[in-house]
């Protein structure tokens, strides 16, 4: 007999649907995940939009190991994880189980909450790749830190991809962090070290003022590494004017027009997928250094709201995400409040 679970799927709109699925079964190095609480990005409605193709899009789980597939050794049932699931395979997070590798699954302590825990996958990884992958800003990394003045900006601080940046950054020792922000301020200022040059430029002032406001936190620095976790508004523009024009280097998280960044300056698009493609073991390091950093409490879960419903409140968030109307927090779904569940 085949057993069947609650599945969300996302289509163009947004628009979701509740199906029965088949249970999907781990395969070799992969993790079955009873999902008790999923995340969501902004991925989550912009992939069915751009490729016209429903899915399951969810891909952060905090839950339970309900089974291991063959040659996982480092969990087993019944333990308290969060995880990354590979985008744009089957297995996602927005239904009752959910399947991640295991080079991209961690352990999570009691003392997290599964709705903190799930704020963290794809915005953490994703902040790691951005700063320490060769291929994009090449930062020096948390255990082998900065010893000189490193200024960097992070373009969206109060976003969950930009908030990691920052703790990842601060953990590095890469300061000063100049960050721009607007609605989130108040909470990006308690990510950030005023002793050690880390300053906010508000973007609700006009670009005229952020550009003048990095040029005077930089104090006569040059401006080599820029992260920006917007990629749209005219942010890489803004960008391109303060970075230095023959050494600096700036990653993105969307597609940009490469054309008004000055030809001088290193482009590089951030790619979380690649810890699931040829940085398989740079995934895995860097995310056992963020669950590291969860239970000493260096790296914080991002603020989150409950979308009543369980995957029955996916829809509403998505169209929130989409209008706009998330500041400063990530949506999360308890899976048990989906209606007609049978476990």
């Amino acid at each position: 007999m085949v057993i069947t679970m609650k599945e969300a799927i996302v289509s163009k709109g947004p628009v979701v649907k509740i199906v029965d699925s088949e249970i999907p079964k781990p395969g070799q190095g992969q993790i079955l995940i009873k999902v008790i609480v999923s995340g969501s990005n902004p991925k989550d409605w912009k992939v069915p939009e751009w490729t016209n193709k429903e899915q399951n899009s969810g891909d952060d789980i905090a839950g339970i190991v309900e089974a291991v597939g063959e040659n996982v050794r480092l969990f087993k049932k019944g333990d308290r994880v969060a995880a990354f699931h590979e985008m744009m395979e089957p297995g996602g997070s927005f239904a009752e189980y959910a399947i991640a590798w295991e080079h991209t699954t961690i352990h999570i302590a009691d003392k997290l909450s599964f709705e903190e825990a799930a704020t963290v996958p794809l915005v953490a990884l994703t902040a790691a790749v951005g700063l320490f992958e060769s291929a994009n800003l090449a930062l020096p990394s948390p255990w082998d830190p900065a010893t000189t003045p490193t200024p960097l900006l992070v373009y969206g601080g109060a976003s969950s991809v930009g908030a990691a940046t920052i703790q990842l950054a601060a953990k590095a020792n890469i300061h000063p962090i100049i960050t721009v922000a607007g609605n989130g301020i108040p909470f990006v200022e308690t990510l950030l070290d005023r002793s050690k040059g880390d300053t906010i430029v508000d973007y609700r002032d006009g670009d005229e003022a952020v550009i003048s406001g990095i040029k005077t936190a930089l104090n006569g620095a040059k401006l080599i590494y820029a992260f920006d976790t917007i990629s749209e508004k005219g942010s890489y523009v803004n960008i391109g004017k303060v970075l230095d024009p023959k050494e600096g280097r700036i990653t993105f998280v969307l597609p940009i027009d490469e054309t008004l960044v000055p030809e001088g300056v290193y482009k590089h698009r951030t790619m979380v997928g690649d810890v699931h493609a040829e940085w398989k073991d740079f995934g895995f390091v860097h995310f056992q250094n963020i669950a590291k950093g969860l239970a000493e409490g260096w790296f914080k879960a991002h603020p989150y709201q409950v979308v009543g419903g369980g995957l029955n409140g996916i829809e509403e968030a998505l169209a929130n995400l989409k209008d706009g109307k998330a500041s400063a927090i990530k949506y999360v779904f308890r899976i048990g409040e989906t209606k007609g569940l049978t476990r």
